[in-house]
């Protein structure tokens, strides 16, 4: 599904399944909006109607062509169940809100090609250009028959005929499907620069290219050989589907587009239930969208990608309060008195104990977030931060936490977590402990922004190095009853938070369509 920036307004198109919260006859729904925060449910963009789209409209991509031209391609299940692509167009290409699409009667325009599978043909990506010749590229996400995950590559003039090229893009061996594959650059040359970059950007000096697919939305950042057509990673331990990941929560089926007003890539992710399926149907519904982040290449580590919630969130910004220096005890809880606990946005600075930090020879060298007891755990340098969704006796929290671990050679290693195990009371959950390391740079203190929303906790630790994504399901912390809380559970360091202001924050709307823009 792509999200597509017209004439002003953001397009996201979302898959919608009108018959049960499960997999099954997909639509593409329709929503609108100014700022990417505030949105137009607008009537549905396609449904399937036609042989080649007949068990579901799945994802695909919108590309913008220089003439002004809008065209979308997405995968149509045909009732055999036979992935294909299908090319879509507006109706009429100056309404602002493309309320109407037109399918080709080109459809499909492409088919899986010999040697892959029927069913692992999906999700085509925006289109570029490169350098050599005036036409497009698209990929696809697939597989091999040994289960290697793969990029295929085509090349078109008109988005109807397709030449497949003769090398793939990238394979992974042992990785599997890769599902929404997403291919974009980013600046490497300028650690000031804070622009994303046009899909058809040249690989020039200074311009590496990332390439994610859709298994844990794992990512790596590479280099781009417009020649041939082919993808290099940087560090071939951190390759796609072994490497880096946008985030290690809940976080799925992302995709990134550009703003040309706002010149930043901004990326959408999807957030899945952890509730059970029968759940999910009785109440109709499942699934959200995540708050939208822009994507640059962190030029300090440059092994790293920085998300950041879009700048419009902070318009949603009320009452704020600082709590600056307070210094957590081990062992302790502080309490935080900030009014309506449920929707917040939270940004702190931890400065730890460096004389602690020294005193400590070895600790929890085999640390791991998701192993480990989590933020009721004691450890000798962690775990502390946040209690998000909290109630009053302390029965249900969520904890958004750093964990420090000691080598004998003196190095430090950082942890950011996120702590779900006592989010609810409610049964027929999944509850985890989510996270991984973070890098933190000589000099640099503990930093963390955490965006609440009753059931959504979104977390980026040192600027959108490491992203934690929760959906869960309180029973007594909601509304009124909801509190925030800092901790320390070391045993061996006292932690300062040296700077922390949160704020809460107003709703963003979601209105049904009617014929008026106001």
């Amino acid at each position: 599904m792509g999200p597509l920036y017209h004439k002003g307004w953001y397009h996201l198109f979302y898959q919608w399944n009108p018959y049960s919260a499960v997999w099954g006859n997909i639509t593409w729904g329709h929503a609108v909006s100014r700022d990417l925060i505030h949105w137009l449910h607008l009537p549905l963009a396609m449904v399937p109607d036609h042989w080649y789209d007949a068990n579901g409209v799945w994802s695909g991509s919108a590309t913008r062509l220089p003439d002004g031209r809008i065209v979308m391609l997405y995968t149509g299940s045909t009732k055999e169940s036979v992935q294909v692509q299908n090319l879509a167009e507006p109706a009429d290409p100056s309404d602002p809100l493309l309320l109407e699409w037109v399918k080709s009667e080109a459809n499909p325009v492409l088919v899986p090609p010999p040697g892959i599978g029927l069913t692992d043909f999906r999700d085509p990506t925006t289109a570029w250009r490169n350098s050599n010749d005036s036409a497009w590229r698209i990929t696809i996400g697939s597989k091999d028959r040994d289960h290697a995950g793969l990029a295929l590559v085509y090349r078109t003039e008109d988005f109807v005929r397709y030449d497949p090229l003769p090398t793939l893009m990238h394979v992974v061996q042992g990785t599997g499907m890769w599902e929404c594959v997403d291919f974009y650059p980013v600046a490497a040359a300028d650690p000031a620069a804070e622009d994303g970059l046009e899909t058809s950007t040249a690989p020039v000096p200074g311009v590496k290219h990332v390439l994610k697919a859709s298994l844990d939305d794992d990512n790596a950042i590479g280099t781009y050989d417009a020649k041939t057509d082919t993808w290099t990673p940087d560090d071939a331990e951190n390759d796609v589907g072994i490497g880096l990941r946008y985030d290690y929560g809940k976080f799925y089926a992302s995709k990134t587009f550009y703003d040309p007003v706002r010149r930043r890539r901004v990326l959408w992710g999807w957030i899945g239930e952890t509730d059970s399926e029968r759940a999910d149907i009785l109440k109709g519904w499942s699934s959200v969208q995540s708050i939208p982040r822009t994507v640059l290449l962190d030029t300090k580590t440059g092994s790293n990608l920085l998300q950041w919630p879009v700048v419009e969130v902070e318009n949603l910004r009320m009452r704020g309060k600082s709590f600056d220096g307070v210094v957590l005890d081990r062992g302790s809880i502080v309490p935080l008195v900030v009014g309506k606990a449920t929707q917040l946005d939270i940004e702190a600075v931890f400065e730890v104990d460096a004389s602690a930090v020294e005193s400590v020879m070895e600790a929890d060298v085999a640390y791991n977030c998701s192993t480990s007891a989590g933020a009721a755990g004691r450890g000798l340098l962690g775990p502390f931060g946040l209690l998000v969704l909290a109630d009053e006796d302390l029965s249900e929290w969520i904890a958004v936490y750093f964990y420090l671990a000691k080598g004998t050679d003196g190095s430090l290693k950082t942890f950011f977590c996120q702590d779900e195990l006592r989010s609810s009371k409610a049964n027929d959950l999944v509850k985890r402990i989510y996270g991984s390391l973070v890098p933190v740079l000589n000099g640099e203190n503990l930093s963390v922004r955490i965006l609440v929303d009753h059931s959504i906790v979104e977390s980026f630790a040192q600027g959108g190095r490491t992203c934690i994504t929760s959906r869960v399901y309180p029973t007594k912390p909601i509304y009124e009853s909801a509190r925030v809380l800092l901790f320390n559970n070391a045993t061996n360091v006292r932690v300062t938070a040296k700077s922390l202001k949160i704020w809460e924050l107003n709703s963003a709307y979601i209105r049904p369509y009617s014929s008026s823009l106001e």
